[in-house]
């Protein structure tokens, strides 16, 4: 929105008409990236403080308070008057997604049935698809408006009031309640989960087990992650979330109008062509809620992961080609289209692999004894990865070009030979009995032993 870079990033514009400006660098600047970047910073902070907080206050209640902070956040920058309330409320946005990042997944996973837990989980990708396209509508219908910017930026206040008034209006999940000792309220909310004509307690008996067994072991659970039994749950927190930043999806989503401006669309062109690429990766979602599990996870990443390297490489010939080694000529408008196409075929198999499988994966692996922070480091890990992503991916378009789509595809490559090697099935598992796809991996099962 030009009112908006006039306002705050007037550098940005000036670089725009300038002529001479090679298309890859118009949007490189420090503070567009430090006001993007914030939110990431702030997320990784609070998803270290949200594994303690959800531990002790339930997961609910831990939405609540990311949702009030999102709240906050929101109005910040819808009214905004200098760079450093714009940069406060993205911190504040930072700390809500959080919050509600670390609690939700475990959520949908712990309240969900073992034979539906994927289709449960994937619905959190999928609504955080839903507010990508309606940003980017909105983003679209304000741009000719002088206030425009502020109304985009202030009506992310919807968001965090339903999700808000959405938690207040849920129980929360038996296992929490029984590690927190409220065994009435568990039962209750284990029978809602389940249907009231289903025999609760062997499950709710289970829960008890295992929560009894941990609070005798009274182990702190950023310990207790690091021993040799849990060595392959810490590399799946850690390696999940990182490959999934490296397919470079989230990058390419926050800043996919400056990237197709910068490859040849003009202003409201880009903002469609953002549009149409976040429905793509909407349906994509569908897809796998359908399908995860029928099919299994491995599958998905499988096909989403070769699928993806295809499109970015694809993406990096066309641009070689049209826009030169150096990054000066225009891209003729035929060749634009393309690029949004190739890129489509991208944002669709990351749509039904990385994108939600990234959040079910983490979330299912975890015993309960240290759910929470696995959770915790898999969230601040992902959070790291996207806020240094964010700093350097506009000074690696404006110097790499077109080789930061290959470079890219490189890492696609690597988290493909992982996800063959080293991540087992779990679909169907129940969460308590998930050691047995550690104990019959071919590669885990020198780690782990019978809890």
């Amino acid at each position: 929105m030009q009112p908006f870079l006039k306002k705050f990033f007037p550098a940005v514009l000036r670089k725009a008409a300038d002529a001479k400006t090679n298309i890859y660098c118009v949007y490189d600047s420090h503070v567009l990236t430090a006001f993007t970047s914030s939110l990431y910073i702030a997320g990784l902070a609070a998803s270290l403080v949200a594994s303690r907080l959800t531990r002790a206050v339930g997961r609910r209640n831990t939405m609540i308070i990311g949702g009030l902070t999102f709240l906050v956040g929101a109005a910040l920058n819808g009214g905004a008057e200098n760079i450093v309330m714009l940069i406060l409320g993205r911190i504040l946005l930072g700390f809500g997604v959080g919050f509600t990042n670390q609690a939700t997944p475990i959520y949908l996973s712990e309240m969900a049935p073992p034979k539906w837990r994927g289709a449960f989980n994937t619905s959190f990708q999928f609504f955080i698809g839903i507010g990508v396209v309606v940003a980017n509508c909105l983003n679209y219908g304000t741009a000719k408006l002088s206030w425009g910017w502020r109304l985009s930026l202030g009506l992310a206040i919807v968001p965090s009031v339903i999700m808000t008034v959405g938690a207040l209006l849920i129980s929360d999940t038996p296992s929490s309640l029984v590690e927190r000792g409220k065994m009435a309220q568990a039962r209750d909310s284990l029978r809602k989960a389940r249907g009231k004509d289903i025999d609760i307690e062997p499950e709710l008996a289970e829960l008890v087990k295992t929560s009894e067994a941990v609070k005798a072991a009274n182990e702190e659970p950023f310990v207790t992650i690091f021993e040799r039994q849990y060595r392959p749950h810490l590399v799946m927190a850690f390696a999940i979330p990182f490959f999934q930043q490296l397919t470079g999806i989230n990058i390419i989503a926050f800043y996919a109008p400056v990237l197709f401006q910068s490859v040849g669309f003009g202003s409201d062109s880009a903002l469609i062509a953002s549009i149409i690429l976040g429905c793509v990766n909407l349906f994509s979602i569908l897809v796998s809620t359908f399908i995860v599990d029928r099919y299994g996870r491995r599958i998905l990443f499988l096909e989403g992961g070769t699928q993806m390297i295809i499109g970015q490489v694809a993406v990096a010939c066309v641009l070689a080609v049209t826009t030169g080694v150096s990054g000066t000529k225009d891209i003729p408008k035929g060749y634009a289209v393309l690029v949004l196409v190739l890129m489509c075929i991208y944002a669709a198999g990351f749509g039904w692999s990385w994108g939600p499988l990234s959040w079910l994966i983490p979330s299912e692996i975890f015993p309960m004894k240290i759910r929470t922070t696995g959770q915790s480091i898999s969230v601040a890990v992902n959070f790291a990865t996207t806020f240094v992503l964010a700093q350097t991916f506009l000074t690696m378009l404006c110097h790499f070009k077109y080789g930061t789509f290959l470079f890219y595809a490189g890492w696609l490559i690597a988290m493909t030979l992982f996800v063959i090697l080293f991540v087992p099935e779990t679909k169907g598992i129940p969460l308590e009995s998930m050691y047995q796809v550690w104990e019959r991996h071919w590669f885990w099962r020198r780690f782990v032993s019978m809890p």
